[in-house]
């Protein structure tokens, strides 16, 4: 639950490949932006140094953890082995009510554990989803699973589902968020098994506008507001969009923009390819939300600079002021009672 004056935001410190130091001064700018209360957790002689003049800044403080969880560490040995690593640490906080949310930007794998162990899932929820909002030609759609959840049964891309129509229409601002099950074709009997049932399931879902099986051709161009898949499906999804965007940009500086004509294309089209850089840039959404567990946690991206930490803690903030998790609880609760109702 919230707390009643400012958000508390529980920011690992020494997680990311740019921490502590650009860890450290997104936190601050959200602090300075969003009236919020961040707590920076981590090896506080190391922050303390980053921080100065500014360790003075409202609603800015300093819980020390000693260890710290390194990309090599094996994420759920690693939690419970270093019980005081930045990431166990800030997830205490949530779990204790010391913090509204926590956001992360280092090991996935150890964010995830860290949430599990010490906040725990919400009830109902077998398997929590990471869900990354994704650039599309009419806005932008969250995909789910991104990567927690490698192999996945029926019930849980549902889960998946009503996951994402709630942060959808709580976080996102999507009144009726089309939902769509990625798969290889339009046909309910296409895919996988485990595909085909989802895709039943889904027909009769309470609180899930389901538009039926979307194609890897359809998430682009925005053909639902939210794509439900497994992890390891969702993954791939994830990394060829971020490659090709990285691709186009470049074919565009070597080929189109080359020689004296392309330098005069490239001055005139200036203006419109920053806005569109800017719209592909995961920086501009900064973390993707771990929904299904009994708190805020947002795992940004492992390469976060400042910029990506303050956005990443807009985003939990939006989450926690909306109280997504009870939301999510309320959308299991309903699943539960029309099972018992039927059993």
């Amino acid at each position: 639950m919230a707390s009643e004056g400012p958000l508390r935001v529980a920011l690992d410190a020494m997680g990311g490949d740019r921490a502590p130091a650009e860890v450290v001064k997104g936190g601050l700018a959200a602090a300075r932006d969003f009236g919020v209360a961040v707590a920076l957790v981590g090896d506080r002689s190391r922050i303390e140094e980053l921080l100065g003049d500014e360790d003075r800044a409202e609603g800015v403080t300093i819980v020390h953890a000693r260890d710290v969880v390194s990309m090599n560490d094996h994420p759920a040995e690693a939690v419970r082995r270093k019980r005081n690593s930045s990431i166990a640490v800030a997830a205490r906080l949530v779990k204790e009510g010391e913090a509204d949310a926590l956001v992360s930007a280092g090991h996935t794998g150890a964010a995830m554990a860290a949430a599990l162990f010490h906040i725990g899932r919400v009830r109902g929820v077998d398997r929590p989803a990471i869900a990354v909002p994704l650039p599309t030609a009419t806005g932008v759609c969250l995909l789910l699973d991104a990567g927690a959840n490698v192999e996945v049964r029926p019930e849980h891309l549902v889960q998946f589902a009503q996951m994402g129509a709630v942060y959808a229409r709580h976080v996102l601002g999507l009144d009726h968020p089309r939902v769509g099950l990625l798969n290889v074709g339009e046909e309910p009997t296409k895919g996988s098994r485990v595909v085909q049932e989802a895709y039943q399931r889904l027909l009769s879902t309470a609180g899930v506008s389901f538009v039926g099986n979307v194609e890897g051709k359809d998430v682009p161009v925005g053909a639902a507001d939210v794509i439900v898949c497994d992890g390891f499906t969702g993954n791939i999804v994830l990394k060829l969009a971020e490659g090709l965007s990285a691709a186009m940009f470049e074919l565009l500086r070597r080929d189109a923009f080359a020689g004296w004509r392309g330098a005069v294309a490239g001055a005139l089209l200036r203006p419109s390819l920053r806005r569109i850089r800017r719209r592909l840039d995961y920086a501009e959404f900064g973390g993707a939300p771990l929904l299904g567990v009994d708190g805020v946690v947002a795992i940004a991206h492992g390469r976060s600079d400042r910029r990506a930490i303050r956005n990443a803690i807009r985003a939990a903030v939006q989450a926690a002021r909306q109280s997504v998790p009870a939301r999510i609880g309320q959308a299991m609760d309903i699943i539960y009672q029309e099972c018992e109702a039927r059993a």
